[in-house]
């Protein structure tokens, strides 16, 4: 059984489970809402063109798999824009966001200590490095996250499960944080989120390169406007203590 879903998959597939099913439909209704913030997630769930998986509370181990397969869809030109979101079985009671960030955390250290692949030599391995990137498959990924204990930053809430997005940093070819077509789409974006959330832009929010600006922070973001100033806690597999 492939551990890679399309659209089409929610539909046409038997086995899936009821939980999953029903947090896609959630997602779905909410990333085509019109006023959605992120065009791309818009438009690429409109057009078929976001890639799913799930994990259970006990079993993880598709998840790997399914990433793998995801990034085999960029060897064709096609695939240059996909997404990839993974569902996570839901608590049996919804927990709080701290919860939430620590499984978020917990998944991304699970996929790095079974990549197959080493981390690029001349990638930084240190989260504290302004230039470190979640790295799996040899590929530069941006992570985030989305939970149902996002109370105030609704736009971090795509329904009963926490849902992991997965952007390879090459679908950001020609949107990179300093060229001119990126910084206005961002923009544009940040303006419709700040409007959904009834909030300001999030302090930890800048662009992969910015020198005053730890990545891993945009990762699970606070529901709130206050910076976050803990460790974090990803630990790359050559730098762990004993």
């Amino acid at each position: 059984m492939k551990a890679l879903l399309t659209k089409e998959d929610f539909v046409e597939r038997k086995d899936l489970p009821a939980w999953l099913l029903e947090s896609y439909k959630t997602f779905h209704e909410t990333v085509t809402e019109k006023t959605f913030p992120c065009y791309f997630g818009m438009g690429g769930e409109m057009k078929g063109e976001l890639r799913y998986a799930y994990i259970t509370q006990q079993d993880w181990s598709n998840l790997p798999d399914a990433l793998y397969e995801f990034l085999r869809l960029f060897d064709e030109p096609k695939h240059k824009r996909h997404g990839l979101f993974a569902f996570v079985e839901p608590f049996e009671k919804e927990g709080d966001l701290e919860a939430y960030r620590k499984q978020f955390w917990d998944i991304l250290q699970y996929l790095h200590e079974n990549d197959k692949i080493e981390w690029p030599p001349d990638s930084p391995k240190d989260p504290e490095h302004y230039l470190w990137d979640f790295h799996f498959g040899g590929e530069p990924i941006f992570v985030f996250g989305n939970a149902p204990a996002y109370k105030q930053r609704k736009t971090r809430d795509l329904g009963q499960s926490m849902v992991l997005g997965f952007q390879p940093r090459r679908i950001f070819q020609g949107l990179k944080g300093t060229e001119k077509g990126g910084i206005m789409s961002r923009e544009k974006v940040r303006q419709r989120v700040e409007v959904w959330d009834q909030l300001p832009k999030h302090p930890d929010i800048s662009h992969y390169g910015d020198p005053k600006h730890n990545e891993w922070k945009q990762f699970f973001i606070g529901d709130d406007a206050e910076p976050i100033v803990a460790k974090c806690p990803f630990s790359h597999k050559e730098m762990k203590t004993i």
